[in-house]
């Protein structure tokens, strides 16, 4: 039986080629790298905040559950709240130092501050 999924043949009209397979662009998963490879960069932004100081961490290459994991990881032992995405994780304070120590102890020595 074939597989008849319209959604997947969208930009496809017709074909009179009876030989015509659908070839299915899946998106390719990012893979997460070691933390000793990760560039991350932390930083304190008040921008667009109405003068609320978060410590930003930028850099972040992998899949979006690690960066989730990671953020909850700085979240808990910072004790403040936050959010992730796009490979960026946001704290809610000035937590620069802490954070680096914490990203030191998980192994990523190549994390940055300023």
């Amino acid at each position: 039986m074939k597989n008849n999924d319209w959604k997947s043949r969208l930009n496809i009209v017709y074909s009179t080629n009876p030989d015509f397979q659908y070839e299915e662009s899946g998106e390719e998963a990012v893979g997460t790298k070691s933390p000793g490879t990760q560039p991350l960069r932390i930083k304190l932004d008040k921008r667009h905040r109405n003068g609320k100081m978060v410590t930003l961490i930028t850099g972040f290459v992998g899949s979006e559950e690690d960066l989730k994991s990671l953020e909850k990881l700085l979240k808990t032992k910072c004790g403040a709240g936050g959010s992730s995405k796009d490979g960026e994780i946001l704290i809610q304070g000035d937590f620069r130092q802490k954070v680096f120590e914490i990203l030191q102890k998980e192994g990523y020595v190549k994390a940055k501050w300023n």
